[in-house]
């Protein structure tokens, strides 16, 4: 528990504009992490990772994730470079398959999910390190690319995945792995097996995405969960109650949070459901002796 990093989430539904503010107040409480999405139709990941960074001074700021058939390899590896560049050891940046219907929906859907993610994080992290790539893959070429202002300071490329294939993949390439929400505890050790299947390095990082309500009425903190869990229970193949969560009272909160580190969780972040987020966060950062 004295390594893990507390994170917390920017939702995608809430404003852009609310992203300076929010993000400096969760600073101020002194969370590790935030976390910002790109969902399609919702908020550009790397540009809400700019306004985040230039809002704060200290917070590390995660891109959870960028899908890699909407990104040009070449072109994600230069905006990050600049990220990291103007604020050094502040960015992770995640990168997945995306939703396979809204790439379809697009006309990126590519052949082969799995060689498109592979050759971008191979490549995006080759060219951050500032090497000359040249790559005539089965999804990706680059012809002799090379970033003029590579970073000093190399941010980790994190492969955001949940199947077992894209989880070997990951300890195979990336930096980390970023776990969606709902995934507890028992999950976290196939993942870490799975990414250790892969090759995964001792430094490959495991970040957990999860789901947090906190209140003393267990019957209203279950009715604001309803609708996010169902949705995510669909999502991942499994009943609702079997959706794990970050819930209940701040104590019985923060030892889920504690559950998790011991699986192996190096950071957690904390998607916050209901009114009050930060006063939610406070709670579960108190609890946790923060």
């Amino acid at each position: 528990m004295t390594n893990l990093r507390i994170g917390v989430m920017y939702d995608r539904d809430w404003a852009p504009e609310g992203l300076p503010g929010f993000a400096r107040q969760a600073e101020a409480l002194g969370v590790d992490d935030l976390w910002v999405v790109e969902d399609l139709g919702w908020n550009g990941g790397v540009s809400a990772a700019a306004v985040a960074l230039g809002a704060t001074e200290r917070l590390r700021v995660g891109i959870g994730i960028t899908p890699a058939p909407l990104r040009s390899p070449a072109l994600l590896a230069m905006e990050l470079a600049t990220l990291a560049r103007v604020f050094p050891g502040r960015l992770v940046a995640g990168i997945g398959h995306g939703v396979r219907g809204w790439m379809v929906s697009v006309g990126v859907a590519p052949g082969s999910p799995l060689a498109l993610l592979e050759e971008t994080i191979t490549s995006v992290r080759a060219l951050l390190r500032g090497e000359r790539v040249e790559l005539a893959g089965r999804e990706v070429r680059l012809d002799g690319i090379q970033l003029v202002h590579p970073p000093a300071e190399v941010p980790p490329v994190v492969a955001g995945v949940v199947r077992s294939r894209s989880l070997e993949l990951s300890g195979r390439v990336a930096d980390g792995t970023l776990i969606a929400e709902g995934h507890g505890p028992r999950d976290l050790e196939n993942t870490r097996a799975l990414t250790a299947k892969g090759g995964a390095a001792a430094d490959h990082t495991l970040t957990v995405l999860s789901f947090c309500c906190v209140g003393e009425d267990p019957d209203q903190v279950a009715r604001t969960l309803h609708p996010v869990t169902e949705g995510q229970g669909a999502w991942l193949g499994r009943p609702q109650d079997e959706v794990f969560t970050v819930s209940g009272r701040p104590a019985q909160a923060a030892a889920h949070v504690q559950d998790l580190a011991a699986a192996g969780a190096d950071t957690v972040v904390l998607r916050v459901i209901g009114p009050e987020p930060l006063d939610q966060l406070k709670a579960v950062l108190g609890a946790l002796g923060r």
